[in-house]
Protein backbone atom coordinates (compact mmCIF):
# COMPACT_ATOMS: atom_id res chain seq x y z
CA UNK A 1 0.00 0.00 0.00
CA UNK A 2 1.48 3.37 -0.94
CA UNK A 3 1.18 6.45 1.24
CA UNK A 4 -1.62 8.16 -0.67
CA UNK A 5 -3.61 4.93 -0.80
CA UNK A 6 -3.15 4.50 2.97
CA UNK A 7 -4.28 8.07 3.62
CA UNK A 8 -7.26 7.73 1.28
CA UNK A 9 -8.48 4.37 2.58
CA UNK A 10 -7.80 4.65 6.33
CA UNK A 11 -11.03 4.82 8.31
CA UNK A 12 -11.89 4.93 11.99
CA UNK A 13 -12.69 1.36 13.00
CA UNK A 14 -14.74 0.85 16.16
CA UNK A 15 -15.60 -2.86 15.98
CA UNK A 16 -13.03 -5.61 16.49
CA UNK A 17 -12.72 -9.37 16.52
CA UNK A 18 -11.44 -11.09 19.66
CA UNK A 19 -8.09 -11.88 17.99
CA UNK A 20 -5.13 -10.48 19.97
CA UNK A 21 -2.64 -8.02 18.50
CA UNK A 22 0.90 -9.36 18.79
CA UNK A 23 3.58 -7.52 20.75
CA UNK A 24 5.62 -7.31 17.53
CA UNK A 25 2.78 -5.48 15.77
CA UNK A 26 2.39 -3.10 18.70
CA UNK A 27 6.12 -2.38 18.56
CA UNK A 28 5.82 -1.61 14.82
CA UNK A 29 2.96 0.81 15.50
CA UNK A 30 4.94 2.56 18.22
CA UNK A 31 8.02 2.74 16.00
CA UNK A 32 5.93 4.42 13.30
CA UNK A 33 4.49 6.84 15.87
CA UNK A 34 7.98 7.74 17.07
CA UNK A 35 9.07 8.44 13.48
CA UNK A 36 6.73 11.44 13.35
CA UNK A 37 8.11 14.93 12.86
CA UNK A 38 8.29 17.18 15.90
CA UNK A 39 9.22 20.80 16.55
CA UNK A 40 12.98 20.99 16.86
CA UNK A 41 13.04 17.19 16.78
CA UNK A 42 12.07 17.35 20.46
CA UNK A 43 9.99 14.13 20.35
CA UNK A 44 8.09 15.03 23.55
CA UNK A 45 5.95 11.92 23.59
CA UNK A 46 5.36 9.01 25.90
CA UNK A 47 3.09 6.03 25.22
CA UNK A 48 1.11 3.79 27.55
CA UNK A 49 0.10 0.45 26.04
CA UNK A 50 -3.07 -0.83 27.67
CA UNK A 51 -3.95 -4.49 27.19
CA UNK A 52 -5.53 -5.41 30.53
CA UNK A 53 -9.26 -5.94 30.08
CA UNK A 54 -10.16 -4.27 33.38
CA UNK A 55 -8.34 -1.07 32.38
CA UNK A 56 -9.70 -1.09 28.82
CA UNK A 57 -13.18 -1.49 30.33
CA UNK A 58 -12.72 1.64 32.45
CA UNK A 59 -11.71 3.91 29.55
CA UNK A 60 -15.34 4.68 28.52
CA UNK A 61 -16.06 5.84 32.08
CA UNK A 62 -13.50 8.60 31.54
CA UNK A 63 -14.05 9.23 27.84
CA UNK A 64 -17.57 8.35 26.66
CA UNK A 65 -16.29 8.28 23.06
CA UNK A 66 -14.04 5.32 23.91
CA UNK A 67 -16.74 2.64 24.28
CA UNK A 68 -14.97 0.51 21.65
CA UNK A 69 -12.10 -0.02 24.10
CA UNK A 70 -14.24 -2.66 25.79
CA UNK A 71 -13.77 -4.87 22.69
CA UNK A 72 -10.35 -3.64 21.45
CA UNK A 73 -7.36 -5.93 21.86
CA UNK A 74 -5.26 -2.99 22.99
CA UNK A 75 -5.36 0.76 23.37
CA UNK A 76 -2.43 3.12 23.17
CA UNK A 77 -2.43 6.34 25.16
CA UNK A 78 -0.38 9.04 23.45
CA UNK A 79 0.92 11.58 25.94
CA UNK A 80 2.93 14.76 25.85
CA UNK A 81 5.88 14.98 28.22
CA UNK A 82 6.40 18.64 29.11
CA UNK A 83 9.82 17.84 30.62
CA UNK A 84 11.03 16.94 27.09
CA UNK A 85 9.85 20.15 25.43
CA UNK A 86 12.31 22.48 23.72
CA UNK A 87 9.46 24.63 22.43
CA UNK A 88 6.70 24.86 25.06
CA UNK A 89 3.21 24.12 23.83
CA UNK A 90 4.18 22.33 20.62
CA UNK A 91 3.76 18.93 22.27
CA UNK A 92 0.12 18.93 21.09
CA UNK A 93 1.12 19.13 17.43
CA UNK A 94 4.00 16.72 17.90
CA UNK A 95 1.85 14.08 19.61
CA UNK A 96 -0.87 14.59 16.99
CA UNK A 97 1.58 13.70 14.21
CA UNK A 98 2.66 10.64 16.20
CA UNK A 99 -1.00 9.64 16.57
CA UNK A 100 -1.60 9.97 12.81
CA UNK A 101 1.49 7.87 12.07
CA UNK A 102 0.22 5.21 14.46
CA UNK A 103 -3.19 5.17 12.75
CA UNK A 104 -1.65 4.84 9.29
CA UNK A 105 0.70 2.07 10.44
CA UNK A 106 -2.24 0.16 11.95
CA UNK A 107 -4.09 0.44 8.64
CA UNK A 108 -1.04 -0.73 6.69
CA UNK A 109 -0.81 -3.79 8.95
CA UNK A 110 -4.47 -4.69 8.43
CA UNK A 111 -5.54 -3.54 11.88
CA UNK A 112 -8.45 -1.30 12.74
CA UNK A 113 -7.93 1.75 14.93
CA UNK A 114 -9.72 4.87 16.07
CA UNK A 115 -8.44 8.09 17.68
CA UNK A 116 -10.42 9.22 20.72
CA UNK A 117 -9.68 12.67 22.09
CA UNK A 118 -8.65 13.42 25.64
CA UNK A 119 -6.82 16.77 25.76
CA UNK A 120 -7.92 19.56 26.32
CA UNK A 121 -10.88 18.08 28.24
CA UNK A 122 -9.66 18.51 31.84
CA UNK A 123 -11.97 15.82 33.23
CA UNK A 124 -10.57 13.29 30.75
CA UNK A 125 -6.97 14.36 31.40
CA UNK A 126 -7.55 14.01 35.15
CA UNK A 127 -9.35 10.67 34.71
CA UNK A 128 -6.55 9.05 32.70
CA UNK A 129 -3.94 10.56 35.01
CA UNK A 130 -5.63 8.85 37.96
CA UNK A 131 -6.40 5.57 36.19
CA UNK A 132 -2.85 5.09 34.92
CA UNK A 133 -0.87 6.90 37.65
CA UNK A 134 0.60 9.41 35.19
CA UNK A 135 3.20 11.86 36.54
CA UNK A 136 2.24 15.55 36.53
CA UNK A 137 4.43 16.43 33.51
CA UNK A 138 2.66 13.78 31.40
CA UNK A 139 -0.45 15.04 29.61
CA UNK A 140 -2.65 12.48 27.83
CA UNK A 141 -3.62 13.72 24.35
CA UNK A 142 -5.35 10.76 22.71
CA UNK A 143 -6.37 7.18 23.29
CA UNK A 144 -6.20 4.97 20.19
CA UNK A 145 -8.17 1.72 20.32
CA UNK A 146 -6.58 -1.00 18.15
CA UNK A 147 -7.71 -4.45 17.07
CA UNK A 148 -8.38 -6.73 14.17
CA UNK A 149 -11.34 -5.15 12.37
CA UNK A 150 -14.79 -6.71 12.55
CA UNK A 151 -16.09 -4.09 10.13
CA UNK A 152 -14.92 -2.96 6.72
CA UNK A 153 -15.47 0.63 5.70
CA UNK A 154 -14.79 1.76 2.15
CA UNK A 155 -12.79 4.81 1.16
CA UNK A 156 -14.41 8.20 1.43
CA UNK A 157 -13.44 11.21 -0.68
CA UNK A 158 -13.28 14.16 1.69
CA UNK A 159 -11.72 16.67 -0.70
CA UNK A 160 -13.57 19.99 -0.52
CA UNK A 161 -12.73 22.65 -3.07
CA UNK A 162 -14.64 25.24 -1.01
CA UNK A 163 -12.09 24.87 1.81
CA UNK A 164 -9.15 25.98 -0.34
CA UNK A 165 -7.94 29.58 -0.56
CA UNK A 166 -5.00 30.85 -2.59
CA UNK A 167 -2.75 33.65 -1.39
CA UNK A 168 -5.50 35.25 0.70
CA UNK A 169 -8.93 34.45 2.06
Amino acid sequence: MNTLEAIGTRRSIRKYTNQPVSPDLIKELLSAAMSAPSAGNQQPWQFVVIDRREILGQAPNINPNAAMCRQAAVAILICGDTSLEKFPGFWVQDCSTATQNLLLAAHEKGLGAVWTGIYPMEDRVRGFRELLSLPQQIIPLALVAVGHPAQLLGPENRYREDRIHHNAW
